[in-house]
């Protein structure tokens, strides 16, 4: 039986690796998270390049490029434009961590970096797991009849959303609720 660890070993933690990711690989977004991957063989691929051209360039260097046969890995990327607050930025990436953790028997080997945008910060957990849950599904990693698993005991997050609780995103902060004040200032 599968665990649902998160080892060191299932996650993208080098520059390189990253660098590797985003100009290599593929990329789906929403206005709130942006996903880029790169399957398995397609990082053995760049990294067999990257070698080549580092031993035609520096051919006395002890640098070797080599993706570890680990499955699927996460790297996260959530600057201060996201939320200037650690605290917020923290919380982001830790649902991003667990979302994955839950489901990363079910994904597809390869690389894959969430990239958090400013609408993120506005998010609830649910929401947040849901954008990711729909992204990894728009990429193919994930397959739609997986089973989705219940949170462990213990878990402080809640039970992960479906990808067919994907949130509607809407273009304004604004709660739909309100109501239009006169032009004339008299309210």
């Amino acid at each position: 039986m599968p665990t649902n660890r998160f080892p060191r070993t299932a996650r993208v933690r080098a520059r390189s690796d990253f660098d590797r990711i985003f100009k290599h690989g593929r990329r789906v977004a929403l206005p709130v998270l942006a996903l880029h991957w790169q399957t398995a063989d397609a990082a053995a691929q760049s990294c067999a390049r990257a070698n080549e051209e580092l031993a035609r360039t520096r051919p006395k260097s002890r640098l070797h490029f080599e993706r570890p046969d680990a499955g699927p890995r996460l790297g996260l990327a959530v600057s201060r434009k996201v939320d200037p607050r650690a605290v917020g930025r923290n919380r982001i990436k830790r649902v991003m961590r667990e979302t994955f953790r839950t489901h990363r028997a079910q994904l597809a080997d390869g690389d894959y970096v969430v990239v958090g945008r400013s609408g993120a910060a506005r998010l609830d957990e649910a929401q947040l797991r849901a954008a990711l849950l729909g992204l990894l599904q728009r990429a193919g990693a994930l397959t739609i009849d997986a089973p989705v698993p219940l949170p462990e005991e213990g878990s402080s997050l809640p039970a992960p959303a479906t990808a067919g609780t994907m949130p509607r995103l809407r273009p304004c902060d604004a709660p739909a609720s309100t109501t239009p004040t006169s032009p004339a200032g008299d309210g």
